[in-house]
C-alpha cells in the first residue's frame, strides 16, 4: 500500500494504467477516499498513468491537526506530484477537489496541462453553515451528518436504483475521521475564488449536476464564463455526479482530455 511522506502530512495514494502514459489525477469530494473514483480509473486507467490519493483528513492518509486550508490541500498534491517525479498532468477534482484544482490553475498552472472542475463553485456555503457543521462533527461524529449529506449527494431517483452504491458511499461517509473532516470543512469555508477565476489559462472543463444542491449548476456555469478557456458540460445527477452520471461523466472527461 503506497504512501508519500510529505513535510507535514503521510498521503496514501494509488497508481493505475501505463507507465510511461500521461499523468491524470482525481481529487476527491470532502467525506469521501479515492475508492469514490473506481468507475473513472477502471476506464481512463486502459490510456492514463492515473493517480488517485486521500486528501490529509481522510481515508488512509494522516490527519495532522487541523483547521487546514485549500492552499494546504493544493501543496500536498504539488509536493505528491514532485515525490512521484510528475511534472505536468490533467487534474480532475470534484467539490473540494475542484477547490483544489481553482488553487492549482491560479498558484501553479505550470504543472497542469488540463483542468476539469466537477460539481464545485468558487465559494461554497456560508461561514455558519460550515461552524455548524464542524461544531456537530466534533461533538456527535461522523453519523449524524451523513444522511443529510447523502440526500444532496445522490438524487431521491438515484438512491432507491441503486441503494447498494448509496449505502457503500453512506459507510465511507461515516468512517470519515471527524478531525480530519473538520480540518477540510474549515479549507472550504474559508476558500473563496470568485475574483481569481479569469486568471486561470490552463484549458478547464467545468461539470456541473442539473439536480445538485450543494454547488449548483448556476455556480457550475457561472465558473465556466469566467475562465476563458473552457467548456461546460451539465449532467443529470446530483453532487456527486462521476457516480450518479457514471458512464456519462466518464465519457465527457475523456472526450475534453483527447482534444
Amino acid at each position: 500500500m503506497p504512501f508519500a511522506d510529505l513535510k507535514d502530512a503521510r498521503i496514501h495514494y494509488q497508481l493505475a494504467g501505463p507507465e510511461h502514459a500521461a499523468v491524470l489525477i482525481f481529487s476527491n469530494s470532502l467525506g469521501a477516499d479515492l475508492t469514490m473514483w473506481d468507475a473513472q480509473a477502471a476506464e481512463m486507467a486502459k490510456t492514463f498513468r492515473v493517480l488517485r490519493y486521500d486528501k490529509r483528513g481522510h481515508g488512509q492518509s494522516s490527519a495532522p491537526p487541523g483547521p487546514y486550508s485549500i492552499a494546504h490541500l493544493g501543496r500536498d498534491a504539488l509536493a505528491l506530484l514532485d515525490f512521484l517525479h510528475f511534472d505536468q498532468v490533467d487534474f480532475c477534482g470534484l467539490s473540494i477537489g475542484g477547490q483544489t484544482g481553482m488553487w492549482l490553475g491560479t498558484n501553479a498552472p505550470e504543472r497542469l496541462k488540463k483542468l476539469i472542475l466537477s460539481n464545485t463553485a468558487a465559494k461554497i456555503g456560508t461561514n455558519d453553515g460550515w461552524n455548524q457543521r464542524i461544531d456537530t462533527v466534533r461533538k456527535e461524529g461522523m453519523k449524524v451528518v451523513a444522511p443529510a449529506v447523502i440526500e444532496r449527494w445522490f438524487t431521491p431517483g438515484f438512491r432507491a436504483k441503486e441503494s447498494g452504491t448509496v449505502s457503500k458511499i453512506q459507510r465511507m461517509l461515516e468512517s470519515a475521521n471527524p478531525e480530519g473532516y473538520a480540518g477540510c470543512c474549515a479549507a472550504v469555508r474559508d476558500f473563496d475564488a470568485r475574483e481569481k477565476l479569469g486568471g486561470i489559462r490552463t484549458p478547464t472543463l467545468v461539470i456541473a449536476g442539473t439536480h445538485d444542491p450543494a454547488t449548483t449548476a448556476i455556480e457550475g456555469r457561472w465558473i465556466a464564463q469566467q475562465i476563458r478557456e473552457s467548456k461546460y458540460a451539465e449532467l443529470d445527477a446530483a453532487h456527486l455526479s462521476n457516480i450518479e452520471a457514471r458512464e456519462v461523466f466518464t465519457a465527457e472527461i475523456r472526450k475534453f482530455l483527447a482534444a
